[in-house]
């Protein structure tokens, strides 16, 4: 056997790639296995989106390679969406930049702007993939806590308090995975006037602003924002388009650049037919996410009445596409989870994969028809 790099001794197998594998096994086995772990929508794309790719088979450039950068519709399009949603100002022509999907943009910007030994703000918790993939680039996870008792926001005096001379980049996601919690203009505010003091780079992952949100924001909506500020958004969860691998990353000329540099090197543009289909997405009226909010508002009020069966606690203003529950006080988060699966036959996340501050915490995905919560519920 060849032996592997040295640098996946740093990371470990992405923990729903490995549970899901258990998953399958027990269902296999026969177990009547209810999968609440995973935000995986099941619910159907835009009709006119999967018009709009089957009618683009046909067309002469259907199938050959597409550019770096994307078609110009399709960055018109996204940047005339973040005008529309945001009032965000973007030029389509230097200023956005389509990816396959924002989790590949994490590799692309960390590639683009980290060198060994830097050090890169990560929340806790938050989503894996930022902490895995600094580490395979060779930079220094360096974790800030958010807790319940500050409304998952940032502690600026704990920030403060750190060394941040080798900071380069600093990791955040509004509305918040995985606690549903939203951010305010103040909250960018303040991540910008943090950035620009300290020179840090700051990215907000932002794929679930319209999910059972009223209040749509965008870091790039402060004033200044883009000497400093990245944002990633994605089709994924906002249209369930998960499996089409459609995101983007908006900011100024000068980083997008640099993460074209990496981006170009590492695909030969996104197939033709999704992008005419992405296109067609971001142009849909708001009706379309009011018919959304209100299949997920029916399944959320279902999820809280599971956690209350399960003696845990939630917030009933929290955002997007999870609930996430505080367990009762003295359990651990991992022994619960997996009592309810092989107990029960239940699959739900346990908080501790997002990082220490998610002990105590489960998430649940409303990523289920009603029918099969009310089984989840019948079970418990």
């Amino acid at each position: 056997m060849i032996n592997a790099a040295k640098r996946l001794d740093t990371v470990q197998e992405y923990y729903f790639s490995k549970k899901l594998r258990e998953v399958r096994g027990l269902a296999a086995a026969g177990k009547p296995i209810i999968n609440m772990g995973i935000g995986s929508p099941d619910l159907q794309p835009p009709v006119e989106v999967l018009t709009a790719i089957k009618n683009s088979l046909n067309d002469a450039s259907a199938h050959k390679y597409q550019s770096y950068q994307g078609l110009p519709e399709l960055r018109s399009a996204i940047s005339k969406f973040y005008k529309n949603k945001f009032s965000v100002d973007t030029n389509s022509d230097n200023e956005v930049l389509p990816l396959m999907g924002s989790k590949e943009g994490i590799m692309h910007i960390s590639m683009a702007f980290l060198n060994e030994g830097d050090k890169v703000l990560i929340p806790n918790p938050g989503y894996p993939t930022y902490t895995s993939v600094t580490k395979l680039v060779g930079a220094e996870p360096l974790f800030y806590d958010l807790s319940d008792a500050n409304n998952w926001q940032p502690n600026y005096k704990e920030l403060e308090a750190q060394d941040l001379s080798d900071v380069k980049i600093m990791w955040v996601n509004y509305p918040h995975m995985p606690t549903g919690t939203n951010a305010t203009l103040e909250t960018f505010e303040k991540l910008v006037a943090f950035g620009k003091k300290h020179q840090i780079l700051i990215i907000n992952d932002n794929p679930y602003s319209f999910i059972l949100n009223d209040n749509p924001v965008s870091i790039l909506q402060v004033e200044g924002a883009k000497d400093i500020a990245l944002e990633l958004n994605s089709l994924s969860k906002t249209f369930n388009m998960a499996g089409w691998r459609v995101g983007m990353v908006l900011g100024n000329a000068g980083y997008i650049s640099e993460i074209l540099k990496v981006k170009s090197n590492m695909d030969s543009g996104m197939f033709y037919g999704i992008q005419k289909g992405a296109i067609e997405a971001l142009q849909l009226p708001d009706t379309w996410f009011t018919v959304q909010n209100k299949i997920y508002e029916e399944r959320r009020v279902l999820i809280w009445q599971l956690a209350d069966k399960l003696g845990a606690t939630y917030n009933k203003n929290a955002t997007g596409l999870f609930v996430w529950a505080k367990i009762p006080e003295g359990k651990k988060a991992e022994e619960v989870t997996d009592a309810i699966l092989y107990d029960k036959d239940i699959f739900i996340t346990p908080g501790t994969i997002f990082g220490s501050q998610g002990e105590g915490y489960i998430r649940f995905s409303l990523c289920v028809t009603t029918s099969i919560i009310k089984e989840a519920i019948s079970r418990i």
